[in-house]
C-alpha cells in the first residue's frame, strides 16, 4: 500500500496549511522530518527538516494518529504548516523525495471506506456535506454523514438475519423430532411485514436530489408572456434579457438561488409556439419542453389549461398590471414583475412548496441509489410475506440481505465508487 500525502486545507496562501499523510510509511517519514514523534493524538510544536541536507522546512504543529484509530484506518500524520505556497511546496517536494506520492481526489476517504472507518452511506453523506451551501442541505447531509441511515441498515440487517436463522432451522433440521416439519416459522410473515413497513417509511420520505440540486422551477409559456421578467424578479437579478421582440429567449437559462434558506433552481425557457419560429428558436423551444419534463414545478404563464399536464403546475396570471394578459381563473397567482405586485406572495408560496418537497430540517434523505437498494429490500420482504415455500422465502431474505449490503457498500460497487470519490477534492 502506497503512502500518500496532500494539502487538506483551503487554497493558499492562508494562515495555516494542513498537510495530511496516510499509509504505512507515515510514522517513519515523520521521524525523519522531526526526529521526535509526539504522543498519539497530541499536538506538538516541531521543527521540520529535509533529511537529505538538514535544511529547515518549517516550524509546525505536528499530530500523529497511529492506525487503526485514525480517519483512514491507517497510520496518519497531520502537519499544520505556515500557510505560504513556498512552505507547502517545499514540504511536498521533500515527501515526494522520501518515496511518498500525491493523493488522488477522494483517496483519503476511499481508504477510510476500504478500512471500515466509513460505510458507503456515510461517504455519500460526507460528499453532500462538503457541497452543502444552505442550512437545510448541511443538516440533512450531516445526519447521513453521522450514520443515521447506516445504523438503521444495521438494525434491519440484524432483523433479516434473525428471520433467516429461524427459517434455516426449519429447513436444516426438519427431520429431527424437536423441530417442526419444513414449514414457515410462526410469525414469520408478520416479522417480514413489519420490517417492510419500517423500510417503506424511509422510502416515503422526500428524496435528497431536490435538496442537493435545488427545487427546480421552470417558467414556461408562449412568447412575450412575461417569463423572463418574472424570472429576474424571483431571483432578484437581471440575468435574463428582456425585450418586446418575440423569441428573445432562445435557450434555457438556469439560476441557482436560495430563498428563505431553501435551495432553488429557477429555469427561464424559450417561448412556446408552433409557428413562426426560426431554426435557432425552434431548438430553444425543444429545450424548453425538455426542461419542463424535468421540473419539480412548472409556472405556466400561458392560456389557462394549456400547460404541461405531466408535472405539478401552477397557473400564473403574469403582467397583472396590464389588461391584455392571458385570462386565468381565481386559483391562479396574479403577479406583475414590473410593479412587484404579487411577487413576494408567489415567492413565499414557492418556499412553502419546496420545503414540503424536501426533507425536514435534520432529517436524513435517500438519494436515488439508496432508494433503489431499499426498494429492492422492501420488495423482497413483501414477497417473503406471500411465500408458503420455505426455500423460496429463504431466497427472498437472501435478496433482502443483498440489497442492504449494497446500501452500505458491502457488495461490489467498484464503478459507482470511482464516480463517487471523484467528487471529493484531492486533500479529502
Amino acid at each position: 500500500m502506497d503512502t500518500v500525502f496532500a494539502l487538506s486545507s483551503g487554497q493558499l496562501p492562508a494562515a495555516v496549511g494542513v498537510m495530511r499523510i496516510s499509509g504505512p510509511m507515515a510514522g517513519p517519514v515523520l521521524h525523519q522530518l522531526c526526529t521526535r514523534i509526539p504522543p498519539a493524538r497530541h499536538a506538538a510544536l516541531r521543527r521540520l527538516h529535509d533529511p537529505r541536507d538538514g535544511a529547515e522546512l518549517d516550524r509546525a504543529l505536528v499530530l500523529w494518529f497511529p492506525g487503526p484509530a485514525s480517519a483512514t484506518g491507517e497510520d496518519c500524520v497531520e502537519l499544520h504548516l505556515h500557510g505560504g505556497r513556498a512552505v507547502a511546496d517545499a514540504v511536498a517536494g521533500t515527501l515526494t523525495a522520501l518515496g511518498l506520492r500525491m493523493a488522488e481526489p477522494g483517496e483519503f476517504t476511499r481508504r477510510a471506506f476500504a478500512n471500515g472507518r466509513l460505510d458507503l452511506a456515510e461517504v455519500e453523506g460526507l460528499a453532500d456535506l462538503l457541497a452543502a451551501e444552505t442550512e437545510l442541505q448541511r443538516r440533512s447531509a450531516q445526519a447521513m454523514a453521522g450514520g443515521v441511515l447506516s445504523r438503521a441498515a444495521d438494525a434491519w440487517r440484524t432483523e433479516v438475519l434473525a428471520l433467516s436463522a429461524r427459517l434455516e432451522a426449519s429447513l436444516d433440521f426438519a427431520d429431527e423430532g424437536d423441530v417442526d416439519e419444513a414449514v414457515l416459522p410462526a410469525g414469520f410473515a408478520d416479522g417480514c411485514g413489519e420490517l417492510a413497513d419500517a423500510i417503506g417509511q424511509w422510502l416515503d420520505r422526500p428524496r435528497a436530489e431536490p435538496l442537493r440540486e435545488g427545487f427546480r422551477v421552470v417558467l414556461a409559456g408562449p412568447p412575450n408572456a412575461g417569463k423572463s421578467t418574472l424570472f429576474n424578479a424571483l431571483i432578484e437579478s437581471d440575468a435574463a434579457i428582456i425585450s418586446a421582440e418575440p423569441g428573445t429567449t432562445r435557450d434555457v437559462l438556469v439560476a441557482a438561488v436560495a430563498l428563505g434558506g431553501v435551495p432553488f433552481s429557477f429555469v427561464d425557457t424559450a417561448g412556446l409556439r408552433d409557428e413562426g419560429a426560426g431554426t435557432i428558436e425552434a431548438l430553444g423551444i425543444a429545450r424548453a419542453r425538455a426542461a419542463a419534463e424535468r421540473a419539480d414545478l412548472v409556472l405556466w404563464l400561458g392560456p389557462q389549461g394549456q400547460g404541461p399536464t405531466d408535472r405539478p403546475l401552477w397557473e400564473i396570471a403574469a403582467q397583472s398590471d396590464r389588461g391584455d394578459g392571458a385570462a386565468k381563473d381565481a386559483n391562479a397567482y396574479r403577479v406583475s414583475a414590473m410593479t412587484g405586485d404579487g411577487v413576494a406572495q408567489l415567492r413565499q408560496a414557492l418556499i412553502c412548496a419546496a420545503r414540503n418537497a424536501m426533507p425536514a430540517p435534520g432529517q436524513a434523505a435517500l438519494n436515488q441509489r439508496q432508494a433503489r437498494c431499499l426498494y429492492a429490500v422492501h420488495q423482497a420482504l413483501v414477497s417473503a410475506t406471500q411465500e408458503s415455500d420455505p426455500l423460496l422465502a429463504a431466497e427472498c431474505l437472501r435478496l433482502a440481505r443483498r440489497g442492504l449490503d449494497g446500501l452500505v457498500g458491502r457488495a461490489d460497487t467498484e464503478a459507482m465508487l470511482d464516480a463517487l470519490f471523484g467528487r471529493f477534492c484531492i486533500g479529502k
